[in-house]
């Protein structure tokens, strides 16, 4: 029998975050990176002094955890489960009405764009991947969690993600869930999360598609990462494709037909990049462009 949580631990864990010096804190640890007491105070714009306090707070509720390394003390976040609180907040916080004169910097799009959520992807990038597996039938939502298909097990072997070790057909023991779907706090529409969404953001990472910004969460798209998504992103439906969705929807014309494969849903690609590419790459997107 699982020990749930009781009302006062639920509470506790709620005060904690819900301390707007603390939030800045935890929301600084989301990128994954372990961060000294002095960069923590910097960036909730408190003194080390202050921060001290907070941080004691914080390791006695189990938020963060702390590693020394020589003279210097290290705070990263306790779990991902401690990320996936933040996150869900985040998408519950009410947004500030933005002045009509005021422009958003380069910097708050890109973390719109890409950006790590503790240790998986998020953003449009993330959201438009999650959605074109969805499409393309490698994975399917099952109360909350995403089950891998068949299909997906044998495009993640092809991609590259070490899978050993990993049980596809039952994972009811372990702590984490494989595939998990994180509510993105910017757009609204789930992505990748658990140890596959984090496997994803290694395995991108390795293939050098992305890279990380120092003392950022931003992920910037390179060159190879453009192409490579757009292939994952903007893939045309094939005959494959619409057999591993043979249960869902109606694809909206018939693989091999006069018309060609169905165009890309607007929805799954509702990440900046995309459009550059179309300016960049106008060949992969005459079909779709002809039937907006």
């Amino acid at each position: 029998m699982i020990d749930l949580p009781t009302g006062n631990m639920i509470a506790q864990s709620a005060h904690l975050m819900g301390d707007p010096t603390r939030a800045s804190m935890l929301a600084a640890l989301l990128g994954g990176e372990a961060l000294t007491a002095g960069e923590l105070a910097s960036q909730a714009g408190i003194t080390p002094q202050t921060a001290s306090g907070h941080l004691a707070k914080l390791l006695d509720g189990r938020l963060i955890a702390a590693e020394r390394q020589g003279r210097h003390r290290y705070f990263r976040l306790g779990s991902p489960a401690v990320a996936q609180a933040m996150e869900a907040m985040m998408a519950l916080s009410p947004v500030a009405p933005a002045s009509p004169a005021k422009r958003h910097g380069p910097r708050d799009e890109a973390m719109r764009q890409a950006r790590t959520c503790y240790d998986h992807m998020a953003g449009r990038l993330a959201v438009a991947l999650t959605a074109a597996f969805e499409r393309r039938g490698f994975l399917h939502r099952s109360e909350g969690v995403g089950v891998v298909s068949d299909e997906g097990h044998r495009f993640l072997c092809d991609f590259g993600i070490d899978l050993a070790g990993i049980d596809f057909a039952g994972i009811a023991g372990s702590k984490r869930p494989l595939c998990r779907m994180c509510l993105d706090w910017s757009e609204r529409r789930p992505h990748l999360a658990g140890r596959l969404g984090a496997a994803l953001l290694t395995r991108t990472l390795a293939l050098g598609w992305v890279v990380r910004t120092p003392n950022s969460r931003t992920l910037t798209i390179t060159l190879a990462g453009d192409r490579g998504f757009s292939d994952l992103i903007a893939h045309p439906r094939t005959e494959q494709d619409h057999a591993a969705m043979s249960a869902g929807p109606a694809p909206r014309s018939a693989p091999g037909s006069a018309s060609g494969p169905g165009p890309v849903r607007p929805d799954d690609r509702a990440w900046q990049g995309l459009a550059c590419r179309e300016r960049r790459y106008p060949d992969r997107y005459v079909r779709s462009r002809t039937r907006r």
